[in-house]
């Protein structure tokens, strides 16, 4: 059964907005990548999916690295940009500069970061996983950067910036979960 992009199904996901950036046979790119994950913490290990005809595809596969830079809140035309468009076409490093958004080198990649995303993250290869029209490629975290901005959030085809924490269960509630849960240990 096929979950095909924009169905109603798939939009009920939220998830962040990684801008990928690369460099390779297809030049700088940038491209924004709605399937961005952590995935371990020690050692930490991000996974992103990126379709295969992609630039920054082949970009990472030639030079096993990428850079992750989640979005924040101030960065919705910029990954609008960055994910309406293929880097094979358009040099959108170079478009975005011209709108007045910035860059800085990678310490440890030879990629460009996202000045003012929520988090850098530089990464280097360790798998790539062919699925049916993507690959995943899974990197190793070998330097981050945190900037203090809001993360963008990406639910139903739309932007969205959180603004209400809702509070997890008071003492009382754990309480009683831990004795319905001990009452239906295995034994």
């Amino acid at each position: 059964m096929d979950l095909p992009w924009g169905d109603e199904r798939t939009r009920k996901f939220v998830t962040n907005v990684g801008l990928i950036t690369s460099d390779g046979p297809n030049g700088p790119d940038i491209m924004a990548c709605e399937w961005t994950h952590h995935i371990s913490y020690t050692p930490g290990l991000i996974a992103i999916v990126v379709k295969k005809t992609a630039a920054t595809n082949a970009n990472i596969k030639k030079t096993k690295e990428f850079g992750v830079n989640l979005t924040s809140t101030e960065q919705m035309v910029m990954s609008s940009i960055a994910g309406g468009s293929t880097g094979k076409d358009i040099d959108k490093i170079a478009a975005l500069k011209e709108l007045g958004f910035s860059f800085y080198n990678a310490k440890k990649i030879k990629t460009v970061m996202v000045e003012g995303a929520a988090l850098n993250i530089e990464c280097t290869l360790v798998n790539e996983i062919e699925l049916h029209t993507h690959t995943m490629f899974i990197g190793e975290v070998v330097e981050t950067h945190l900037s203090g901005k809001a993360s963008l959030a990406f639910h139903g085809g739309k932007y969205w910036k959180l603004s209400e924490q809702l509070p997890k269960p008071s003492d009382k509630e754990r309480d009683h979960m831990t004795k319905v849960i001990e009452k239906h240990t295995k034994k």
